[in-house]
Parts: structure tokens; sequence; C-alpha cells
């Protein structure tokens, strides 16, 4: 089976009890609502039937729950499209082999309560967090149980960028325009939460936690060099806070944790991503992912093709990496 572990869905009524529930939706509704395939499994199914034996690892999209709802409205809908989404596992196996949490992390209590709801009574097979929690960072103490509750289940986490056009490009605006804070926004959430991650020391606590970074690790792979050697000299270019001791207290070089991280190959169908981001990551740390169905289908499909991979080498990528995180024994 290939193995698309990233893909998106609205299951069941989830977006109307999402839209009513959540006042602050704005106007992405009507977006969401125009791509059928997010709410439509005949659509959905009759995609995938074009590529074989083709399964959907499913994960609701964005908005995160934490910027458009309050916490106690937000944790009752992470539980709406917890039990919506297993509810698609179970009656559709061959179609959706696992699907991955939502979490609303507003409320800590609630999010752990609902994380071990989750893995231990619906099957998920890891948990979605984004990169930053209503403007908080993750590496902040509050959110770290989280990352020691999946260490301890040994599944991994689906980090997804978060970034939205109130974010503006430059201080003198109050918005991003041309929808930067999507195309280089995005990037660049995800390569500092993973450069936070790193540098707070979250791999030397949990040596062996799995989190799979959206877009091929964002901006890390294509600019290895500013974050490895130039960063050898952390805190040369700060005045205002001392960064001295931050190497030194890591492990390891800064550059072996990067890799570390799991990237997928959501890359809108561009070959020359997808190769840049196998050389950095290493094949053992790639998982296939299409980001259906905002991103095409058959062109990441024909992009790995253009690769002109080994054959285990593809069996690894197309689904035996994803397996082997998720603890599925799949063909």
């Amino acid at each position: 089976m290939f193995i698309d572990i990233y893909t998106h869905i609205f299951p069941g009524d989830f977006f109307q009890q999402m839209a009513k529930a959540a006042p602050r939706l704005e106007n992405i509704g009507k977006r969401m609502q125009a791509v059928k395939m997010i709410h439509d499994l005949d659509v959905r199914f009759r995609l995938m039937d074009e590529f074989g034996d083709y399964g959907h690892v499913i994960s609701l999209p964005n908005p995160p729950l934490e910027d458009i709802t309050e916490p106690e409205v937000g944790a009752n809908l992470a539980r709406v499209a917890n039990d919506a989404m297993a509810e698609l596992v179970r009656k559709h196996p061959d179609r959706f082999p696992a699907f991955v949490a939502a979490l609303a992390m507003h409320d800590m209590d609630a999010t752990m309560d609902e994380l071990h709801r989750a893995i231990r009574d619906l099957g998920a097979r890891g948990v979605q967090i984004f990169t930053n929690i209503a403007g908080e960072p993750l590496d902040i103490p509050k959110f770290q149980p989280v990352f020691d509750a999946m260490a301890e289940y040994d599944l991994p986490i689906w980090m997804h960028p978060a970034r939205a056009a109130t974010m503006a490009d430059y201080a003198s605006e109050e918005r991003s325009r041309f929808e930067m804070w999507w195309c280089f926004g995005w990037p660049y959430e995800t390569s500092v939460a993973m450069a936070r991650l790193v540098f707070s020391g979250l791999f030397d606590r949990h040596p062996n936690i799995k989190i799979i970074t959206h877009h091929m690790g964002g901006m890390i792979p294509f600019f290895d060099g500013r974050i490895g050697p130039g960063m050898d000299v952390l805190g040369g270019r700060t005045t205002d806070e001392d960064y001295s001791e931050v190497l030194s207290s890591l492990k390891r070089p800064h550059i072996d944790y990067f890799k570390m991280f799991y990237a997928d190959t959501a890359m809108f169908g561009t070959h020359i991503g997808i190769e840049c981001g196998l050389k950095f990551f290493g094949m053992d740390q790639v998982v296939f992912s299409t980001d259906c169905p905002f991103a095409p289908v058959k062109e990441t499909f024909e992009s790995i093709d253009r690769l002109e991979l080994e054959e285990a080498d593809k069996k690894k990528l197309f689904g035996g990496n994803a397996a082997r995180l998720m603890k599925l024994d799949i063909d």
C-alpha cells in the first residue's frame, strides 16, 4: 500500500459544528466548502482509485482550534473530530489505515485527557500539533507534557505550520500581502519551531521522539549551512541576551538534532525540494505525503518517480517508513 501520511479531512459533520461553534472562523469556511474532497468521501475515493492500493492517513486541516475557539469549545471539537476520524478508519480500513488525533491546546489538562483517550480508546496513531499555540512557542514548559507523553507512547507527532495573514511582512503594515504569510511564512514557522525544540534540549530529554515536519522540514534542508556552521557562533550576533552556553549544553552537535526530525514529501509536485530533503534527512527519515486535498497527488507521485530511487528506497518512502513510525502491519 502507498501510505500518504499527511492528508486532511473534515470528518462527518465536524465542519458544521466548527462553523457554528467558532465565530472567529471568518472566511476560511468559504474556501473549505469549495474543496469538495475535504468533506465528500465519494470525491476522495474516486481520486484514490486512480493510484491503486493507496491509503490516506487523515488529520484535520488548518485552522488550529486554539486560534478560533475558546478552551471548552475547542476541547469539545477535538473530541468530535477524533470520534469521527476513528469511525472512518473503522469503516474504511482499506482507505484510511490510520488517523492523527486533533488536540486543542489552550487547556493542557483537557489536552492531555484527549491525547490519552484518542490513543488508548480510539486507536489514533499519533497527534497533530501546530508550530505555535495561539502565538506561544512549543518549547515553553506548559506544552512539554505532550512531548513527554508521545515519547512514552513511541508514536509520532505531526507538526503543521500555522501562520495567518494577520502576521504582517513588515512592521509598517497590518497584514501580510500576496499570501506571503503562507508561501514563505509557513516554511519559516516550521523552521523556527524545529530550532526552538532543538535548542531547548528536547532531543536530549527524548532521544527517540518522532516528530514529522510538514513540507519537508520547512527551510531547514535548504539552509543547512546557516543552521550548521552558521550557528556554530550562536550568540555572536546578539548583545542583549546571553546564548554562550546553549550549544555546550547539548550532548551532540546541534546540526545532528535537526536530522532527527522526520519530513514529508508534500512539496507541491516538485522533485528538486524532495531530492534536497532526502539528502539532508536521509531515506529512513522521509515519509510520503501529498497534502491532499490541497496539493497535487499525481504530480507528487511523478516527482518521486523522477528521482529514480532504488526499489528498496521506494518501498521505504512510499509506505515502509510510515508503517514503522505508526506501528502498522501493512504490506
